[in-house]
């Protein structure tokens, strides 16, 4: 029982902390309201005068009905007090006109800036951020989240102001009438209070299990349509759209179940205002008749209680607003509290990496979250202008060495050099500045080809990017396109084969003509001829530059200068092509298999 006891109790400080938790998280927004106070002050002004005019309503509405019962009105009398109720109406639309430009059109104004800031944010995070977020997760924060936290910051201010505002000054007015019959009238309010605390807390759990669903759900539509073509092949269209349809029904529970307090909030508050609302007539009446008071502040008293009706309601939408706003302001605020593990220097960076002289001393790698290291005492030396290859067996840790030679990943002091600098003296800018890398996983952006070419040189002109096509042997299947270099190749390059999507990578490497590239496994969705007619057409871009080629082929690296023979994450064996042949066993079976029946060799140079 003790243990019971301890643990539900354990639970809900659990609870209050996270609540907790998620209101400091408003600090992340508190610099935008102070660089604009100027601005939310002038609304507030507007805002604070349409509530005073909305009040002065009642008063003219009661020397109307006083000079009613008294006898003493007049067609011109009652026409002038219609006057002055459209007067006040026409001036109330003037302000209101104000205040939402002002303070709606600055919820607008910090969700554009906080929006800049969350993908600047995004860009600036590394590779090992993005294995273990989901692009959907990423996508629900910038699109529903950031909503939440406008419509928060716009409207749920303006309701709360507005709410505590008319509150207390409606209250004002009906004490100025009869102070004993407005403590009746909101006798019943301290029950709204408890209320609403006791459903806040409930309505932040319940509104986080909302957005995380969502996220769940745009990372499946994401997914699948990115894999249409894999979706299609298996037959899998059915399974994958039951499958949405069972996160739909946990989507659609989950809103429910935030639907039931949020439907509760709004009930409860019109009850306890019509309860208030009933207590006036009840006793209210009663002074009337009894003469103290006058029929017109009898009019006046209900229609300020009405208007108390308004606040009274728009708190529990004001804590649900609010509620909504900080749980996503506290999702967005852990991912901008994400730091990238790679780690810039502080300050310019005047040094160039022009030779591309590589050096790697000792290196041992563990990938984040992993126990077993992935890559295991590396040392390597590449001279100007050398060409290094590197074959090996499925996870042998080849793309992992070329992850890290890319500044991908972060590396110790003293193990990996360019052009005798320490990466780590140099700026991320710098190094990747000097190198042109073809990932293995080619990645395409859904707009023209010339654009997908000319991404990381976006000034290049028309001959420069046809003639890095053609030393990619893709010019020709481009023309042959409706629209040329001009056509669209869709998500992810989904209208071009897989050869002709490495062959656009290569083509956007060479472009960018820097002292080291990179390419791994770049070609391997091309037949070995294809393979070959690359080779020559872009040996001459190669010549003078570092390269470092990754490839599961063994016959174009024959004249590589050196290479390693990784396995394990190990380099188990290196030297020039025709060594190797001689004394590596793994090697020269690998050639042997692969080089049957075919006679073209990697010239560089």
């Amino acid at each position: 029982m003790r243990g019971s006891f301890s643990k539900i109790g354990f639970g809900t400080i659990s609870k209050k902390l996270e609540v907790e938790s998620s209101w400091r998280s408003i600090r992340l927004v508190a610099p935008y309201f102070r660089r604009h106070l100027s601005k939310l002050l002038w609304g507030f002004l507007a805002l604070m005068l349409v509530d005073v005019l909305q009040l002065i309503i009642p008063r003219v509405v009661k020397w109307a009905v006083d000079a009613l019962q008294q006898g003493q009105a007049t067609r011109w009398m009652l026409l002038e007090y219609g006057l002055y109720i459209i007067l006040i109406a026409l001036i109330i639309g003037v302000f209101r006109f104000v205040w939402r430009q002002l303070i709606l059109g600055f919820s607008r104004t910090l969700e554009i800036e906080l929006r800049n800031r969350l993908f600047s944010h995004l860009l600036s995070l590394d590779k090992a951020f993005f294995q273990r977020t989901t692009i959907g997760e990423v996508m629900a924060l910038a699109t529903n989240d950031l909503s939440s936290v406008q419509l928060a910051s716009g409207m749920g201010v303006v309701a709360f102001v507005d709410a505590v505002f008319m509150g207390l000054a409606a209250v004002g007015f009906m004490l100025y009438i009869h102070p004993v019959l407005t403590i009746v009238a909101v006798s019943p309010m301290p029950i709204l209070a408890i209320l609403t605390r006791v459903l806040s807390s409930r309505l932040h759990r319940r509104f986080k299990r909302v957005q995380e669903q969502f996220s769940l759900m745009t990372e499946f539509v994401r997914s699948a349509l990115a894999s249409i073509r894999l979706v299609k092949a298996y037959n899998q269209e059915a399974f994958q759209a039951e499958r949405f349809a069972q996160m739909g029904e946990t989507y659609v529970r989950n809103n429910l179940r935030l639907a039931f307090i949020y439907g509760t909030m709004f009930p409860i508050s019109g009850f306890i205002g019509n309860a208030g609302m009933l207590l006036v007539v009840v006793f209210g009446g009663r002074l009337a008749i009894l003469g103290s008071i006058t029929a017109g502040d009898f009019v006046a008293f209900i229609s300020y209680l009405f208007i108390m009706t308004w606040p009274m309601m728009a708190m529990g939408w004001v804590a649900d607003l609010f509620q909504r706003g900080v749980t996503s302001l506290a999702r967005i605020e852990a991912l901008m509290n994400e730091k990238p593990g790679l780690s810039d220097i502080a300050g310019p960076d005047l040094h160039v990496i022009s030779r591309g002289v590589i050096q790697f001393k000792t290196q041992t790698f563990t990938y984040p979250g992993s126990v077993e290291p992935c890559l295991k005492q590396i040392s390597i030396d590449i001279a100007q202008g050398k060409v290094l290859g590197i074959v090996g067996r499925t996870g042998a840790g080849k793309t992992t060495l070329c992850n890290l030679l890319a500044r991908l990943y972060p590396v110790e002091d003293g193990t990996l050099f360019f052009d005798g600098l320490d990466v780590n003296k140099l700026s991320l800018h710098t190094v990747r500045s000097a190198i042109s890398y073809v990932p293995q996983d080619v990645m395409l952006f859904s707009d023209t080809i010339a654009f997908n070419i000319a991404l990381g040189k976006p000034d290049a002109s028309v001959e420069d990017i046809e003639r890095v096509a053609k030393a990619a042997a893709i010019h020709d299947e481009i023309i042959a396109m409706p629209q040329g270099y001009l056509s669209r190749i869709g998500e992810r390059g989904i209208k071009l084969s897989g050869g002709q999507r490495q062959r656009l990578a290569i083509a956007r490497a060479l472009l960018l003509d820097r002292p080291i590239i990179i390419i791994d496994d770049g070609l391997s969705a091309v037949d070995m001829e294809t393979e070959h007619s690359i080779i020559q057409s872009i040996a001459s871009y190669l010549r003078g530059r570092t390269c470092i080629i990754v490839s599961h082929r063994v016959a174009p690296l024959a004249d590589a200068n050196e290479i390693l023979v990784m396995d394990n994450g190990r380099i188990v064996d290196r030297g020039p092509h025709d060594e190797l042949i001689k004394h590596s066993a793994f090697y020269a079976t690998i050639y042997k298999h692969q080089t049957s029946g075919h006679s073209g060799l990697w010239k560089f140079g």
